[in-house]
């Protein structure tokens, strides 16, 4: 026999309870990988090592450096919205963490372009 909790109202999907927890597990997953490629973004403080002896552009430096370090949170809130209102009207939700992934790892990569940017190579 089900909870009333976990009953749903004539005409209404029932709550898939496995998608909630696996969701809710990957959400975690995706915070600690979005804190970890924030945590590498700030390495790209050290792009600027060489403009000393090079005429460098800091502020393309600095815009790669924030991009790197807050672009995956500012995924990770898109993700977490994205699963939370997919689980609310009860559609699988467990696939939008898994996509995020992608796009927190590739906004290194970003910052790390637009700050390579900003040192001339030669």
């Amino acid at each position: 026999m089900t909870s009333p909790a976990l009953r749903s109202p004539a005409g209404r999907k029932p709550v898939r309870v496995w998608d909630v927890v696996v969701s809710s597990i990957l959400l975690v997953g995706l915070a600690a990988l979005a804190a970890l490629m924030s945590f590498f973004g700030f390495f790209l403080a050290m792009a600027s090592d060489p403009c000393g002896v090079r005429d460098c552009n800091s502020e393309l430096i600095g815009t790669g450096l924030i991009t790197a370090v807050a672009l995956p949170w500012v995924l990770l809130l898109a993700a977490s919205v994205a699963t939370i209102l997919m689980l609310a009207f009860r559609r699988l939700a467990f696939w939008v963490p898994l996509a995020a992934v992608p796009f927190i790892i590739g906004s290194w990569f970003l910052g790390a372009f637009i700050a390579s940017a900003g040192v001339p190579s030669g």
